[in-house]
C-alpha cells in the first residue's frame, strides 16, 4: 500500500475550526511539519478538506512483491 507526505504549507489562522481540527489530526503542529501516513480513504478525505493548506506527495512503498 502507498504511503502519503503530507507537509504543512500555509498556517490555519483565518479559517474555520473543523479546518483547523483536521491539520491537528493528521499530526501536523508547526509549519513545515511533515507526516507520512498510510493511503487510506479517510486520510484522502481529510487531505481534500485541507489541500489549500497542505501539500502532498505520495510514496512508493519499498516491499518486494513475490
Amino acid at each position: 500500500m502507498a504511503r502519503l507526505r503530507i507537509t504543512y504549507r500555509k498556517s490555519s489562522i483565518g479559517y474555520s475550526e473543523d479546518q483547523k481540527a483536521t491539520i491537528r489530526s493528521l499530526g501536523l503542529r508547526k509549519l513545515h511539519q511533515t507526516v507520512e501516513h498510510k493511503d487510506t480513504p479517510a486520510i484522502r478525505g481529510m487531505v481534500f478538506k485541507v489541500k489549500h493548506l497542505v501539500t502532498v506527495e505520495e510514496i512508493a512503498d519499498d516491499e518486494d512483491e513475490s
